[in-house]
């Protein structure tokens, strides 16, 4: 799998890594199976305090800055990670940066709206636009770039989550990355779990893995933000648009895609018991730190399914930590 023709800046360093989880192992003991729990740590980074966005940033502000940019805008919701990550790569690569984000999640105090992810996102220097949550954002986020353009500015506009196809690039290179780790540690890894939010994490990986000449089915996500039928159908429409940008001879079937739906809870952003456990058994145990709306979410939903024998005595299980870590401030009073 070749992407060296895409344009790329570099905002990691290198391969993040795997880490087994022994001492939460040992503290679930029997509950786990024999089944071995893994971490890689997508969650740390030079650039904003890290996170998963800064895959697909690279490729999305490579081809921005070969096109001469000088301003980026994008969109998410209040307590965006993508936002604030866009923010802080723009911010170290000298461009202008705004941010459409919409009240997405109901709730007005104020660790919520001036604390997380919105403090570092003024920090960073973004200008920001806030928005009530029925607000069509990525509309008017183009509607201010064509104001810039007129202006004379070279404006590039990412979706929400930075979830394009090119975006989605960043996490086909990570399975890549996932199948050399994983050679080296000598490990055959059953699934690769990661938080499905705007769907790129999981197109990314499953479009990698296509390219790769393997089975997309290793990569498994939980979805935080749409139903469980929304979020596969999305995923699967990114991830055959993502692989087309990698070979356009390659296909993912219908069925290429499995999605969880079933530990989102009431809705995005909105805190679950599952969440609160595997948020606090994480850093117990671990001392590593889960947020509160994607991956919280998504191991609460790992370890149920473990629990529940849906994996063999023996199998590696992958957890894909994306950050979000500004988040946990934000939500002071729900842990």
């Amino acid at each position: 799998m070749d992407l060296t023709r895409f344009p790329r800046v570099a905002l990691t360093d290198g391969p993040t890594p795997i880490r087994s989880l022994d001492r939460l192992s040992t503290h679930l003991g029997h509950e786990l199976n024999g089944v071995r729990l893994f971490v890689k740590r997508d969650d740390v980074g030079p650039v904003g305090l890290g996170g998963n966005k800064l895959r697909k940033l690279e490729f999305l502000l490579g081809q921005a800055l070969a096109e001469w940019a000088d301003t980026v805008i994008t969109v998410g919701a209040l307590q965006s990670n993508h936002a604030r990550l866009t923010a802080a790569a723009a911010a170290r690569m000298g461009l202008a940066c705004e941010l459409f984000l919409t009240r997405s999640v109901p709730r007005e105090d104020a660790d919520y709206t001036g604390n997380g992810n919105r403090l570092l996102q003024d920090l960073f220097g973004a200008r920001v636009h806030l928005l009530p949550g029925e607000a069509d954002s990525l509309a008017l986020a183009e509607a201010r770039a064509e104001e810039l353009r007129a202006e004379g500015r070279r404006v590039f506009v990412f979706p929400s989550g930075g979830s394009s196809p090119l975006g989605c690039l960043g996490y086909a290179a990570c399975a890549a990355e996932i199948l050399e780790q994983s050679g080296n540690l000598g490990l055959a890894f059953a699934r690769i779990v990661v938080p499905n939010g705007s769907s790129g994490t999981h197109a990314g990986l499953a479009a990698g893995l296509a390219a790769l000449g393997r089975d997309p089915h290793l990569t498994h996500s939980y979805t935080v933000l749409a139903s469980e039928p929304e979020a596969r159908a999305a995923t699967l429409a990114k991830a055959r648009d993502t692989l087309a940008l990698i070979d356009g001879h390659a296909a993912l079937s219908d069925d290429a895609i499995r999605v969880n739906g079933a530990h989102r809870g009431p809705g995005y952003g909105v805190p679950t018991e599952g969440m609160r456990e595997a948020v606090r058994l994480m850093a117990r145990t671990e001392g590593l730190l889960l947020d509160p709306v994607y991956s919280g979410k998504a191991f609460a939903g790992l370890l149920h399914d473990v629990r529940a024998g849906a994996y063999a005595r023996g199998d590696a299980v992958l957890f894909v930590m994306t950050g979000g870590v500004p988040g946990l401030f934000a939500y002071r009073g729900e842990l």
